[in-house]
């Protein structure tokens, strides 16, 4: 067990989509990571990106930094503490990216204008599809969950 899962009360102990919906299903968390991805260090960056009340942010920042997905670093000028993503936050990237191309196609309207994710080059980023070993496209008519026996 990882130092993340340490005295979680999980929803569903042996599923790996309840363990990390657990840890940042809520919006706040999922907007504060995407911020963090985006350049957002400090607590004022969050506020005001998200307009999130203060004690919300205070309570999902201890959460994020206690589920191992931000650590605090201190200010180059000393007076304050920074965020920033964990190898584990930043492996939540492509969750973002899916979700981010999930809500342009079923969020938005033909023509309704959004943001759009850039690679270095100033292109839109490709669709993220999961693919398998031999890197064939599945679906979720292509693929099923191997059950925990209890």
């Amino acid at each position: 067990m990882d130092q993340a899962s340490k005295g979680m009360a999980w929803t569903d102990p042996n599923c790996p989509v309840a363990r990390a919906a657990d840890m940042v299903g809520d919006r706040w968390s999922l907007l504060i990571i995407r911020d963090a991805m985006d350049g957002a260090h400090s607590f004022t960056d969050f506020q005001q990106r998200t307009s999130i009340a203060r004690n919300i942010l205070t309570d999902r920042l201890r959460k994020l930094i206690a589920y191992g997905l931000l650590i605090q670093v201190d200010a180059p000028s000393g007076r304050r503490k920074l965020y920033e993503l964990t190898d584990a936050g930043r492996d939540l990237f492509a969750v973002i990216v899916t979700l981010r191309q999930w809500g342009e196609r079923h969020t938005f309207g033909d023509n309704e204008p959004h943001s759009t994710l850039l690679d270095r080059e100033g292109r839109p980023l490709p669709r993220v599809l999961p693919v398998d070993i031999d890197g064939a496209a599945v679906s979720v008519d292509s693929t099923r969950v191997q059950k925990v026996s209890r």
